[in-house]
């Protein structure tokens, strides 16, 4: 018998599946006042985090955009719910990467930071 810690568990996983895209309206559009590159950022803190040095200004705050961004994720973790699982499960490094360019070839091959992840 060989013992799984809970937060690799497929049951665990699963059930953090079905709840990660009810937090899309924790994230805004963000306009980088220098570049003018636009990112969605977690504006957000989580539990016990503090705030980051963002100036809110330059968010573009829409509730539109929120429930758009929750059912794009909706339909990821549905077509891609093994994958991730599998991803997380094996301890992978660079699992962002892995998943949004290897395994869905949904994200352009460029470098990025997938700090959420």
């Amino acid at each position: 018998m060989v013992l799984i810690p809970l937060a690799r568990s497929e049951t665990h996983l699963t059930e953090l599946l079905e709840n990660v895209c009810t937090k899309m309206s924790d994230y805004s559009l963000y306009v980088d006042p220098e570049t003018q590159e636009k990112n969605y950022i977690r504006f957000a803190p989580r539990d016990n985090e503090q705030m980051g040095s963002f100036d809110f200004n330059n968010f573009q705050f829409n509730p539109e955009n929120s429930e758009h961004m929750k059912h794009a994720c909706e339909s990821i973790v549905e077509e891609y719910e093994d994958e991730i699982i599998s991803l997380f499960a094996q301890e992978a490094d660079h699992v962002a990467d892995k998943l949004c360019i290897e395994k869905s070839d949904l994200c352009a091959r460029i470098p990025s930071s997938h700090s959420e992840l």
